[in-house]
């Protein structure tokens, strides 16, 4: 199996120092490869792939040696990850989504480094240090101990924290006894699991939890300059409560999941598509020309609610734990699941008064 292990990392002024221009450097290596692309197809109608860009490094490390004095992993690192953007784009576009073509990136949104291979950086478990190539030996808080063997490595700037996400490979499973248990759960808003026992979970709501702190802070960045210090530290506090109310609902689902796991053998739930039943309903044209009520309000709402369960992230959760622990996860198909008997199998769109009750 693979997995990723993620770390803090507690860097010293002059490591922090070291991260932050590297960070520096890979974005001006990111926005001079999409200009790259970009300028290849609006001029020549050509496309530049991913190992046209590699057999550059050599010629631009006689040009901008300091954008290779890293070394040359992290660079390709950095156009893999525009070559992956490209990917996503070219797939949304077949696929008739929203395309979101590459967009170039300013240095405060530029926050992560990527080592794909195992040149450049080095793990040490027994000191829990991180070697970094030009950087140092930068301290790493392991809270638990890292299974097989590390492949890659992803350093990310969270605020003024940063964090290393080890890759690794090769992880041995850690079944559980079985329990003879089977278990199927239903998704939901005002309860995040009903499951076929007759149990109702009830969802954390973490948006609502933080909408205090975060309106507050979102009211002060609004009177802020914009160029200032002040909106600079204003616009900080803003993203440090976002994280807040992810990280609650990330520790909500990894708890709820591996309780899951450890109870239950076979764990059945709908193929939800989480991103589709999140999208903005249709315009209804009228025939003077303007446009009829189509319910966008509630929509909203209940788009808010959804995205602050966190179904996806909690299935995705139950997955890859139950994968580990020897289980059995099955994905049923949505269709017609809420309207269905489980004793007689009748389907009847009129038989649940309320969409609480099955009633024949």
């Amino acid at each position: 199996m693979c997995r990723t292990y993620r770390y803090q990392l507690p860097p010293t002024i002059r490591q922090r120092l070291g991260i932050e221009e590297l960070l520096a450097h890979q974005c001006e290596l990111y926005n001079a490869a999409l200009e790259e692309r970009r300028g290849a197809w609006r001029w020549n109608a050509r496309g530049v792939s991913y190992v046209e860009q590699c057999r550059t490094l050599t010629e631009l490390r006689q040009v901008r040696p300091e954008i290779l004095q890293h070394g040359v992993t992290v660079c390709r690192g950095t156009l893999k990850r525009l070559d992956r953007a490209f990917a996503g784009f070219f797939r949304r576009c077949r696929a008739g989504e929203a395309p979101g073509y590459p967009r170039f990136r300013s240095s405060t949104r530029f926050d992560s480094l990527q080592w794909e291979d195992r040149k450049g950086w080095r793990f040490l478990e027994e000191q829990c240090r991180l070697r970094l190539f030009g950087i140092g030996h930068v301290k790493v808080r392991m809270h638990r101990p890292m299974r097989g063997t590390p492949k890659a490595i992803t350093i990310k700037r969270e605020g003024r924290r940063y964090y290393v996400s080890i890759r690794c490979v090769e992880v041995p499973p850690e079944p559980l006894e079985a329990t003879g248990k089977e278990v199927g759960i239903d998704l939901g808003v005002n309860s995040l699991v009903a499951t076929s026992d007759g149990e109702l979970i009830c969802a954390p709501r973490c948006t609502r939890v933080g909408e205090e702190r975060l309106t507050a802070a979102q009211r002060v960045l609004a009177r802020k300059v914009r160029g200032s210090k002040r909106r600079r530290r204003a616009v900080e506090r803003v993203a440090a409560q976002h994280r807040a109310v992810a990280n609650r609902r990330k520790d909500y689902a990894h708890k709820l999941s591996k309780s899951l796991v450890v109870r239950y053998d076979l764990i059945v739930h709908e193929d939800l598509r989480v991103t589709n039943m999140l999208k903005r309903p249709s315009p209804r044209s009228s025939a003077e020309g303007g446009y009829l009520r189509n319910g966008a309000r509630a929509k909203a709402g209940l788009n808010r609610s959804i995205a602050d369960a966190g179904w996806g992230q909690l299935l995705s959760m139950i997955t890859y734990k139950a994968e580990s622990a020897g289980r059995t996860v099955i994905a049923v198909a949505p269709h017609n699941t809420s309207l269905t008997c489980s004793s007689c199998g009748q389907v009847n769109s009129e038989s649940r008064p309320g969409q609480a009750v099955f009633a024949v």
